[in-house]
């Protein structure tokens, strides 16, 4: 199977500049725990709901003032939407994310994939292991 057949359409992106506020009402109004950060066509970065919590809130920032640029994850892992889900699940392992971006040909977003898009494409066996190593990377 295809990530193009398992992955989240139409996500909610941000530009660097946006504000961590109007990323956390964007994270809420939508139900979601991260946000790319996209410019100029391409990701450059990914808030989650943890980068929030320790980049801004942990450091005693000055929150009001933060933008996406300030408490994003740069280096984004992201696949291409032809990518196998066996594939991307052990992309995922190995470099211990639980959000996957999606592109296309053209290296534009297309969609998300998390790991709860997997535990429900995937044997459980699978799921299992995708889950420890992400889980030890953050515990």
């Amino acid at each position: 199977m295809k990530l193009r057949k398992v992955m989240h359409r139409g996500v909610k992106w941000v530009s660097p500049d946006t504000s961590v506020h109007e990323i956390c009402r964007v994270m809420t109004s939508s139900n979601i725990g991260s946000v790319p950060v996209y410019d100029e066509d391409h990701i450059v970065g990914i808030v989650t709901d943890r980068d929030i919590a320790l980049r801004a809130l942990g450091n005693g920032a000055d929150i009001p003032a933060l933008k996406a640029r300030d408490v994003m994850s740069k280096n984004v892992v992201y696949a291409h939407d032809d990518l196998s889900l066996s594939a991307a699940v052990k992309l995922m392992k190995r470099k211990k994310v639980r959000r996957l971006p999606v592109v296309d040909d053209n290296r534009r977003m297309v969609g998300i994939v998390s790991v709860s898009d997997i535990l429900q494409h995937a044997g459980r066996k699978v799921s299992r292991k995708l889950v420890e190593a992400v889980a030890a990377a953050h515990g």
